[in-house]
């Protein structure tokens, strides 16, 4: 195993002047940092992690805290590609990712004591609920943090503009000419509260009295919810002419009882998912869809927790809002002439 004290000699520079050139002093100058740089990798060193932690006092380790009560993990399009982006620009910047749970072997842990355990520099949750009394121990706890789509008071937090997403949605489908539309959502949370928020407003502005029965409740990336949720709405007396689903996923669910009820999307029944996954762009019809832009969530929420680590004196805790937009695709027929 090679050793900085090697490296020294081969140089015939000293041990101090090997460690400020591996670790990126600015005291030395380009030609010998390079040059022992050089060195160093021609003899095979390896940096010691632990060495560094005791140095810095920092692991360059990034906690991911995400709950998918689906168990559709990172299969799930949507949070795959936010995920990735959080890897991505953590590692482009020099930190590592680990993923957070409250089970580390056989042993329970908080999530709090696996990402302290884990020496975690800070953590970025999302996906999970917010109100557990783990998570909430984590957020009030001496490692930074960042959520996605929820706040927490002297806290970063990166949000989809959920309230945008469903009045684009709402405003549109009335511009087609519905005023019948239903609404499949999630499970209860922020993302959820929301959406239905901003969904009954956006119809009452347009003069549209929702009916009770019109709203189901569902599961976020679970086709069977939304396929029993579509198969209520179908066999109502006075069906609606459209169907908004909590995410393009599920929506796949409401296609298959769409068909077993021998109808067609768009020519008997129009339908709006939600995340604009890839694969929206590719079946056929294309999606109606809200995207949400992923990849830029997940790169922000890295930033402002290796920003908050790195400059905790000088770090304001925010709320960054990310916008997306409305794919308007073939499967919302214009009722209007």
């Amino acid at each position: 195993m090679v050793r900085i004290k090697d490296i020294a000699q081969k140089c015939r520079v000293s041990i101090s002047t090997v460690s400020k050139a591996l670790n990126g002093a600015s005291d030395l100058s380009d030609k010998t940092a390079n040059r022992i740089k050089r060195v160093a990798a021609d003899m095979g060193y390896i940096p010691n992690a632990n060495a560094r932690v005791l140095k810095t006092n920092r692991s360059h380790n990034i906690g991911v805290l995400f709950v998918d009560n689906t168990s559709s993990g990172l299969k799930h399009e949507y949070f795959s590609s936010m995920l990735n982006s959080i890897k991505v620009e953590a590692e482009s910047k020099g930190f590592d990712i680990t993923f957070i749970s409250n089970l580390i072997g056989k042993d329970a842990k908080s999530y709090y004591e696996h990402a302290a355990y884990r020496g975690c520099d800070g953590v970025i949750i999302a996906s999970v609920d917010f109100t557990d009394p783990q998570v909430v121990e984590l957020v009030n706890s001496n490692i930074p943090t960042v959520t996605i789509d929820y706040t927490f008071n002297n806290r970063s937090s990166i949000m989809s503009d959920n309230i945008a997403g469903l009045e684009d949605i709402v405003n549109y489908l009335v511009k087609m000419g519905h005023s019948k539309i239903a609404f499949i959502h999630g499970e209860e949370t922020a993302v959820t509260n929301k959406r239905l928020t901003s969904f009954y407003r956006t119809c009452k502005a347009n003069g549209i009295q929702v009916p009770e029965d019109y709203v189901k409740n569902g599961l976020y990336h679970h086709p069977q919810s939304s396929g029993l949720a579509t198969r209520e709405l179908l066999e109502m007396k006075d069906r609606p002419t459209c169907i908004i689903y909590p995410d393009d996923y599920s929506m796949l669910g409401g296609i298959t009882e769409i068909e077993k009820h021998g109808l067609k999307v768009y020519d008997d029944i129009s339908i709006v998912g939600y995340d604009g996954i890839e694969l929206s762009r590719f079946i056929r019809p294309m999606f109606t869809t809200y995207v949400q832009d992923s990849e830029q969530i997940g790169r922000l929420a890295a930033d402002q927790l290796i920003e908050t680590i790195e400059n905790p004196l000088t770090t304001e805790a925010q709320m960054i809002t990310v916008k997306g937009h409305l794919q308007e695709g073939k499967t919302v027929k214009a009722l209007t002439n």
